[in-house]
This record gives structure tokens, sequence and C-alpha cells, in this order.
């Protein structure tokens, strides 16, 4: 199932996305955010594709949030979840940082994802208990963790309730350095793949986390939220992340991004 999904996922990039790349226009959603035609023809033709791998239905980023409700509370059995273009304003400006987003997801948890990456080449990929790998290569592509004092932290502090703890992040984070890149799908591949050493996120969408926390989970790494240790029982629409790919790392972070909330 796993290959047919990577196959469908590559071909939409490549026939849908990638022509439109730095060539359409956007517009903006009622709750703000941005969308484009290739975000509609992406989430079109998965839409058709995907039941056919899986007999389920998807929900998708770019439908009304009443649909996203009810085809979530009616289909706890199996359920792919489509994020067509994360990363939409760095697609629209041109900036080669952006993927497509699928994840089969069954009574509440991520039991398959595929995230790729068409500018790079690059597909992420896991189905649980499976591993994780990246074009073939099991994850992490880097097995020698940083230190805390020279890690890598994916960080996005555009959605933290804690003033406090964003103004501890710019100063007195025990991290090296952060980054925030613009496409919450690939920080979970990159940390996945030791790219980066952490990641915090104070509130992601369920296409935003769905395919990506069981990548890091079946690479090895470790995931929480500001609220609880157990990632999967949190809030479904907006959910937070503490995570490490290495275990004694994810105590350091998960005990400091606690302490200071």
């Amino acid at each position: 199932m796993v290959k047919q999904v990577i196959d469908a996922v590559a071909h939409v990039a490549r026939t849908e996305i990638m022509p439109r790349f730095m060539a359409v226009g956007s517009c903006r959603k009622d709750d703000g955010t941005l969308f484009t035609e290739a975000d509609l023809a992406c989430q079109a033709v998965l839409t058709e594709t995907l039941p056919a791998i899986a007999p389920y239905p998807v929900l998708g980023e770019e439908m009304p949030r009443e649909a996203q409700d009810a085809l979530w509370k009616a289909n706890q059995d199996g359920l792919w979840v489509v994020d067509p273009i994360d990363g939409t304003t760095n697609f629209i400006n041109g900036l080669p940082h952006f993927a497509v987003s699928v994840a089969l997801m069954r009574h509440g948890r991520s039991e398959l994802g595929v995230i790729h990456n068409p500018v790079s080449g690059e597909t992420f990929y896991a189905a649980r208990g499976q591993g994780a790998f990246m074009n073939g290569q099991p994850l992490p592509l880097k097995r020698r963790c940083n230190p805390m004092r020279d890690a890598i932290a994916g960080v996005e502090v555009k959605y933290l309730r804690s003033g406090k703890l964003a103004a501890r992040l710019h100063g007195l984070a025990p991290c090296g350095s952060q980054r925030s890149m613009g496409s919450s799908t690939l920080d979970w591949c990159y940390l996945a793949a030791g790219r980066y050493d952490l990641y915090l996120h104070g509130g992601q969408r369920l296409w935003d986390y769905a395919a990506g926390s069981v990548i890091l989970e079946e690479a090895g790494g470790r995931l929480a939220t500001l609220n609880t240790d157990d990632y999967w029982s949190d809030t479904l629409w907006k959910r937070s992340a503490i995570a490490a790919l290495d275990p004694e790392l994810f105590e350091q972070w998960h005990r400091w991004v606690r302490a200071n909330q």
C-alpha cells in the first residue's frame, strides 16, 4: 500500500503542482490562510485516487470545516488525511520548500504517512510497525544527534499561547540554533531524518501532523504536546508538539519547555 501511495503522491506533484510552481495566483480562505489552484487540483486528484488504494474517504485541507468534522466523526475505522500543498506561502513566492502530505488514520492515530517534496525529489514515508524511510534509506539518515548546546531546533513560535515561552525561546533557549522554514510536514521529516534534533510547535492542524508524526515515531523519535505526554489524545484540530529524535534530548527539551511555559 505504501508504494501505491508514494506513486500517487509523486504523480500528482508532477502533473498538478510543479507545472504551476511560480505561475499561479492565490486566494485567502475565511481563516486567512492562502490557497491556490494547485492546492485544489492536487486535492481533487487525490480524493479520487486514494480510495482506490484503500476504500476510505479523503479529508482534505481545502474542504469546508463542516465537511471535515463530519468525515472525522463518521470514519474512525479509516480516513485518508491530505494536505495538498503544505507550505503554500513558500510555493506562491517561489521558495522551494513545500510538500504533499498523505496519511491514513484509524481510531485517532496515524497508521501510514507519505510526505513528498517535489523540488528536492525526497519522499519520506512510514507505516506503523515497519520503520521509516526516505527514498528507500532507513531513517534517521544521521545517527548521531548533537548535544543540547549544539542542537538544531525546528521552532514555530507563532501559535504559542504563552508569551513567556516565546520570549524564553528568543533569549534563553538551551539549544544551539532554531529554524522555521514554513512547512510543518517537512519539519517532522527533517526531525525524523536527523537534520533537526528538536521540534516545538504551538498548534498544528490535523493535516500538518497526521503523516509526519508517524514518520517520526517509526524513526525512533519521541513526542508529546504542551498539554499532555500522550500526544495522540490531545486536541484534534490544533495540536501542539514537543518532539526530539533522541530520547535523552527529548527528556531535556521536554523538561525545559514545560518549565518555561
